[in-house]
């Protein structure tokens, strides 16, 4: 195939599919803009909607920062929430700042999960995310939409392949950037030039600009909902599957206390901060606690200790910073999909690189556009 033939294949790759799959990609940039600070946005709404937190006074009105423990604060939302055997309390966000709450997520079938805010010195139920205020349902929604297309596992199938052909797209169009020829017309925008002349130079400007942030944030999220990416990871690194783990049941014994089982996990992990714990009702499944080290950038950490429920033995760490090759490749995906491995300012500029496809796909479209106007043109002229 010659240089011309397999030029006009990428570019009609690169076209077509652009086309195709342009406006779920639009969706997709436009609502990851609105929630790169999804994060600050809520903790915002919650201190508008709850007050500040405060701690308990003593018996002469002095503050005392002593958070209620984990096992109360539990009992507490599962009392007033767990009304049915098919709800379970399935995971606790623990607060990292003085006037943070309890986050305590629980599964309900007819609405997937419900969250839980809990004032961590008093142990009063808040509010939940049930009843959310219009910014708090907003956000919900933006997140749905941009996760799943608010179609549940079929949104996360949809979404997967479009991040596989998108990125196709975003690879097939660094092949036909034309700054491989001349890099300085590659970044050339000529603002006086023919509409026809302008519209080209933005589509290959803004392209090759966010092209690499593009491919990064497709396909992450095409390798979280499909899955098939980790084996391969795995296999092309040498980093073997980690084992499956299981809590073994002593007869007549309940699971340890949550504290107890808390002191374990930071005896084995001391450098890391607790973030998380996943709660289970799986008598076979370990208790995963979620810490993070001063090394990390994501919020939560990436580094886990499990442990049995009943007697307590540590199963696994997984620090990483010394995890295998493989599994840094995979933490890795979660800063760059967000934007955070570059701190506050790689964070504002993805907010700008979600506008991305919106800008390529009306800049293709209106290429595409010329295109078939001038073979329309020829064609008449032919007869």
């Amino acid at each position: 195939m010659s240089n011309k033939k397999l030029r006009n294949f990428v570019l009609t790759l690169h076209r077509y599919i652009g086309l195709a799959v342009g406006l779920i990609a639009i969706l997709v940039g436009l609502t990851g803009s609105l929630i790169v600070f999804q994060r600050e946005i809520n903790e915002f709404q919650l201190h508008q909607q709850f007050g500040t937190i405060l701690p308990k006074g003593d018996a002469y009105g002095n503050p005392k920062w002593e958070r209620l423990s984990l096992e109360v604060i539990l009992d507490i939302v599962k009392a007033a929430y767990v009304k049915q055997s098919e709800m379970a309390l399935q995971r606790v966000y623990l607060p990292t700042k003085p006037d943070d709450l309890f986050n305590v997520v629980i599964s309900i079938p007819s609405n997937d999960w419900v969250e839980v805010y809990v004032n961590p010195y008093t142990g009063s139920i808040l509010g939940d995310s049930l009843h959310p205020n219009a910014v708090q349902h907003f956000i919900q929604i933006v997140y749905e939409l941009h996760t799943s297309l608010k179609l549940g596992n079929l949104g996360l199938q949809i979404l997967g392949i479009v991040g596989l052909v998108m990125s196709i797209v975003v690879i097939t169009g660094i092949i036909l950037w034309p700054g491989w020829r001349n890099l300085i017309s590659g970044f050339k925008i000529k603002w006086n030039a023919h509409p026809k002349r302008l519209n080209f130079d933005l589509h290959k400007v803004s392209g090759i600009t966010t092209a690499i942030f593009l491919l990064l944030t497709f396909f992450t999220g095409f390798a979280w909902n499909l899955g098939y990416v980790d084996p391969v990871i795995r296999a092309i690194t040498f980093s073997p599957s980690l084992p499956e783990l299981i809590s073994v049941a002593i007869a007549g014994q309940p699971p340890l206390p949550l504290s107890q089982q808390v002191k374990t996990a930071q005896l084995a992990l001391p450098d890391g901060a607790l973030r998380s714990i996943d709660l289970t009702t799986d008598p076979k499944a370990p208790l995963r606690l979620r810490l993070k080290l001063p090394q990390e950038r994501e919020e939560y950490g990436k580094s886990n200790v499990y442990l049995d429920q009943y007697s307590g033995q540590v199963l696994r760490v997984d620090n990483s910073l010394k995890a295998s090759l493989g599994d840094k490749i995979l933490n890795s995906f979660e800063p760059l999909h967000y934007g955070i491995f570059g701190g506050l300012l790689t964070r504002i500029l993805y907010v700008f690189v979600g506008l991305a496809p919106l800008i390529l796909f009306i800049t293709g479209f209106i290429m595409w556009w010329y295109r078939k106007r001038k073979q329309k043109d020829d064609l008449q002229l032919v007869r």
